[in-house]
């Protein structure tokens, strides 16, 4: 009897031992068709796409084209953002400063401080930061690269190894563009940065980290939080300018977090973001299929995971 139950007991574990090795080659095959369906998106898109996708629970990554270099509109106004508050960091009284609103600082595009009158007004740095996150606003851009300097934003973004990831021009600069001065990333690095973000990894203490995330989760036309349930918190910057469409964005779905960065040019501005919407909704329903799983691929609900933070996740 002992020589059967240790018989029994050691084909119990080979059985078990499968099924939990057959698991990765499972969330492999998931993973394969989020491959499958992002390349027929890029395909069927007229212009240039590029696509990278981080799944931040187990570092996986899934990309189309990623390592190519794309103008980045506003989405380039994210490293501003780190920039300032790593600045800021060192001198707190930054973020109170008082600038004035003249008409030699005022540019076009998107935004509200274009409109206003000349020197009728001031305002603080902090809030220029949030009416350029929130707003995109042109204007606030403008003032807050004059204010950290755009060497300063590249050397920060060499320390992250975002050697391909440069501001080289202020907003509505197309002279500068046509020098070939653009503000560019590719979807690898930009995901990058914003997986940094997710951890606080970045040049930045743990306050400032935080406020950067909370700014980026603010309110604001996004063709990533488009589609995606508003209970779901995103940290998301969008970018558009003619014949390009851009998106950064880290999304904090509930036991499933990810990023997700595209970009693409030779384009239509508007069909790139129905592209980057069509594509956000393939990633994210990827990602509530893991999310709630068990080694074996059944979902429980998420107050029993939270419950049980030491249970291994797959």
């Amino acid at each position: 009897m002992p020589l059967l139950r240790r018989a029994l007991t050691l084909i119990l574990l080979l059985t078990l031992s499968a099924a939990a090795a057959a698991q990765p080659a499972h969330r492999a095959l998931l993973r394969a068709k989020l491959q499958r369906d992002l390349v027929q998106l890029a395909d069927e898109y007229r212009g240039v796409v590029g696509i990278r996708v981080v799944d931040l629970t187990d570092s996986t990554i899934v990309g189309v084209n990623d390592t190519l270099t794309f103008p980045q509109g506003s989405a380039i106004k994210i490293p501003i953002l780190i920039e300032l508050f790593r600045q800021a960091d060192a001198k707190p009284a930054l973020l109170r400063e008082q600038i004035p609103i003249t008409a030699a600082s005022r540019t076009g595009g998107s935004g509200v401080l274009g409109d206003f009158a000349d020197g009728g007004s001031q305002i603080s740095v902090e809030d220029l930061a949030i009416l350029m996150i929130r707003l995109s606003d042109n204007t606030a851009t403008n003032l807050l690269i004059d204010k950290v300097g755009m060497a300063d934003v590249n050397r920060m973004l060499d320390g992250l190894s975002a050697r391909h990831t440069r501001l080289q021009r202020k907003m509505i600069r197309a002279d500068a563009m046509i020098r070939g001065e653009e503000n560019i990333s590719t979807p690898a690095e930009a995901a990058a940065i914003m997986a940094r973000l997710a951890r606080c990894a970045l040049p930045l203490t743990k306050a400032s980290c935080a406020r950067v995330r909370a700014i980026l989760e603010m309110d604001k036309d996004e063709p990533v939080r488009s589609v995606i349930p508003s209970s779901v918190r995103v940290a998301s910057k969008p970018g558009d300018i003619e014949g390009v469409s851009t998106s950064w964005a880290l999304v904090d779905l509930p036991d499933r977090p990810f990023v997700l960065t595209m970009m693409t040019n030779y384009g239509d501005s508007d069909a790139g973001r129905a592209l980057i919407q069509r594509a956000a909704t393939i990633v994210y329903e990827h990602f509530t299929r893991l999310a709630r799983s068990t080694p074996n691929g059944a979902r429980v609900p998420l107050e029993i995971i939270r419950r049980n933070p030491e249970a291994k996740r797959p």
